[in-house]
């Protein structure tokens, strides 16, 4: 049966992607948290702070470039776009919790002083193992309000895998109602995100004719993605030469699923279940109360991949994705 070129690639890159294809995974203490290697190349470092937050920065792709935005971490970053200091490569946290604005950070405001500032804070790894196939980071994080009262904790258990087309990241967390009810503000500004490489954006202002990409599950385009639930989300574009792309897949599993989502043309990529009336006016609002000793769950895969959402086959990968249990 003749294939056509296309078909082909995306076939190809599917196989590729497939959980079959193995690799050296290490993860290893570092000064600032854990550093993660492909077959002794540098994917991410888990780094335990970075202003009021643990991240993943920065995280390489699998044609060996980087996938997410260097500022602020990089002050002085070249042609990015200097915007949402608070957008630091790749984060789980959200604006409104008990009122305590976890989202932005002092530099966000410029000089304007506020007080309802809150920092998610690294507790503790619990584990940290690499091997064939997959290298695992899990470690607990407590969330601190302005006033130094802890409002709550999570379990966050990180997979890291890779094929020669893609980098996975597997990101569950439990969020844990330990202290008293939390309340989850409506609010488009959370919750499981990343800042995509400048250069992939769609409203990157050096685009040369060949700006960013988002598509949803449901095929729809750019800015008409953003807010609307879905199983998945692609955002794909050049990043040094390279067609790359990022899905971040929701697990059937995750609170809310599907989850809406607040992905921005100029970079911005989030899965955020609470902003359901900020979003949407017409609809009825997300604030959520979550009692005392009640765990929230959340479970995504994010897929670094070469080529768009049609070439890395992510509908064939959710499909996988959705039906594995933990």
């Amino acid at each position: 049966m003749f294939l056509s070129h296309r078909t082909f690639l995306a076939l190809s890159l599917s196989l590729s992607i497939c959980p079959a294809a193995t690799a050296d995974i290490s993860v290893e203490k570092s000064d600032a948290g854990a550093v993660v290697k492909v077959d002794g190349q540098f994917f991410t470092e888990y780094v335990t702070l970075s202003e009021s937050k643990p991240i993943l920065y920065p995280i390489i792709g699998p044609t060996g470039k980087k996938m997410t935005r260097d500022y602020p971490m990089v002050k002085d970053s070249q042609n990015e776009e200097h915007d949402h200091p608070h957008h630091r490569s790749f984060w789980f946290t959200h604006m409104e919790v008990n009122n305590w604005n976890f989202w932005a950070e002092k530099t966000s405001f410029g000089k304007k002083e506020v007080n309802n500032l809150g920092m998610t804070k690294h507790r503790e790894f619990t584990k940290l193992e690499g091997g064939k196939d997959k290298g695992v980071i899990h470690s607990v994080t407590d969330w601190i309000a302005g006033d130094g009262k802890k409002q709550l904790e999570d379990e966050r258990r990180i997979t890291f895998s890779a094929t020669p087309d893609a980098r996975i990241i597997d990101f569950d967390i439990d969020l844990k109602a330990t202290e008293s009810d939390v309340e989850w503000g409506d609010n488009k500004d959370g919750t499981f995100g990343l800042r995509v490489a400048s250069s992939m954006d769609v409203k990157h202002k050096e685009a040369k004719g060949e700006p960013g990409r988002i598509v949803n599950a449901e095929g729809l385009i750019d800015a008409a993605a953003w807010g609307k639930r879905s199983n998945w989300v692609d955002y794909s574009g050049k990043v040094e030469g390279d067609h790359l792309g990022v899905a971040i897949l929701d697990h059937p599993a995750s609170f809310r699923h599907p989850t809406p989502w607040h992905v921005r043309e100029y970079g911005l990529f989030c899965a955020n279940p609470f902003g359901l009336q900020d979003f949407d006016k017409a609809s009825a609002p997300g604030t959520y109360v979550q009692k005392k000793g009640e765990t929230m769950k959340f479970r995504f895969r994010v897929i670094f991949h070469k080529g768009d959402e049609k070439a890395a086959d992510i509908a064939k990968a959710y499909e996988a994705y959705s039906t594995e249990t933990k």
